[in-house]
This record gives C-alpha cells, structure tokens and sequence, in this order.
C-alpha cells in the first residue's frame, strides 16, 4: 500500500506540474496578446533552463517573458556554465530544413572529386558577397554543390538569374559571371524554375545571401570562411 501510494503520489504531482504551466503559459499568451497587439502570431511557449523564464516563439524567432508576460526580453540567454549560447542553439535548430526537403531538382550542380559532401547554396548574381564567397567555393574539394538562383536584390538580379538558367551550360555561365564578370547572353526559355526558388526561400524566410544548407539541414547566412564551411562539413557523418 505504501508502494501505491507514493506512485500516486508522484502521478498526482505530475499532473499539478504540468497544469501549473499550463495555466502559466495561458497567463502569458493572453497578457502579451491583450498588452502588445501588434505582437506577431505566438507560436509557441515553452519553459528555459533558467527559473521563472519562458521561451515565446514566433516563427523562428524567440523572445523570453517572465511567468505572467509583464516582462518581454529580447536578446541571447546564455548559459555561463556550460558556456552555451541557448538562443542561437534554439534558433539554429528552428531554421533548419531536411535536406530532402530542399529544392535540389531545381538546382544546377558543381562536383568536385569524389563529391561525397553536400553543400546548398542559395544566391543572388549581384550580391557582393556571393561572388566573393563563389571564388572560395573553387578551393572546395571532394563537394557537391548545389546553386540555386535567389534574386531578391532586383530586377537586374531576376534577368541575370533567367539567363543563367537558361543557358546552355548553367555552371559554366555562373561561374563566368560570378567569378570572371562576363555577363550572362541572353537567353529564353521557361524560366519560372527561377521564381519557385524564391517562394520556397521566403516560406523558409531566407532574406539575405548567400545562405547555406548543409546535409543535416543546418542553415548558415552569410559567406562565411572557408575553413568554418570545413569544419561544418567534416561533421556531418
């Protein structure tokens, strides 16, 4: 009997556990709600490793509020201990996407060596950094690279992008302009591969490039070196 009545116990403890932060996440949902109404949608509450302070996420971005929501806190939460950042942990695991869930039909591709490893890259053709991340890419070894045409910094951008995509030899005329500065010729065809790229990449809110997708589905914007692109790529197991 003694035995039944702890498991009781623990279960009825348990239940109260996780009313009590039930009740508190509903307290937090509506006073953010009532008292910042131009809040983006709340997506998510959940509770962090630090006492009284709970995760508010929206889309993919998170934001901390105390046990009632009469406090919104925007920025890092750091572990000191186990020297973490849990806010760029959190954020990194939410903009991930399955690499099978990629639109890799879409890309044209670049092997080198054996190419084992896989690497998603999505750019624009005037983007700056793009090019000067595309001459790095050329020291990359044993790699897949999958490019894929993301022209959100004008019309220019889209018109290089649907000439690109309608060449004959797509890599070869990337890499002519990104690398060489030879323009894209002009070229028809349907081109509309172009424009699904960029609905697939603002659903994903991709807003900046160029922008990594790794075989883990690891996101990574910005060109980084490549000696960060290395490291992230001799872990993928």
């Amino acid at each position: 009997m003694k035995l039944v009545r702890l498991i009781l116990a623990s279960v009825l403890a348990l239940a109260f556990s996780a009313s009590s932060v039930s009740a508190q996440e509903a307290s937090i949902r509506k006073n953010l709600t009532e008292r910042l109404p131009n809040l983006p949608k709340i997506d998510e509450i959940s509770k962090t490793p630090m006492n009284g302070l709970f995760e508010i996420r929206m889309g993919n971005d998170v934001m901390y509020s105390d046990a009632e929501g009469n406090f919104l806190i925007q920025g890092a939460l750091i572990d000191v201990k186990q020297k973490r950042n849990i806010t760029e942990e959190r954020i990194e695991k939410l903009s991930a996407v399955p690499f099978d869930q990629l639109p890799l039909k879409s890309a044209f591709t670049q092997v080198r060596g054996n190419g084992k490893r896989k690497l998603v890259v999505f750019a624009d053709p005037n983007c700056g950094y793009c090019k000067r991340f595309e001459k790095d890419l050329q020291k990359l070894e044993n790699v897949t690279i999958y490019h894929l045409l993301y022209p959100i910094l004008g019309e220019d951008s889209k018109t290089k992008s649907k000439n690109i995509w309608c060449a004959k030899d797509k890599a070869k005329s990337w890499n002519d302009w990104m690398i060489n500065g030879t323009t894209p010729v002009t070229a028809n065809c349907d081109a509309s591969t172009v424009d699904s790229i960029v609905e697939f990449g603002k659903k994903q809110r991709i807003t900046g490039t160029p922008t990594l997708f790794f075989a883990d589905g690891s996101r990574v914007p910005g060109a980084v070196p490549m000696a960060q692109v290395e490291k992230l790529l001799a872990e993928i197991k």
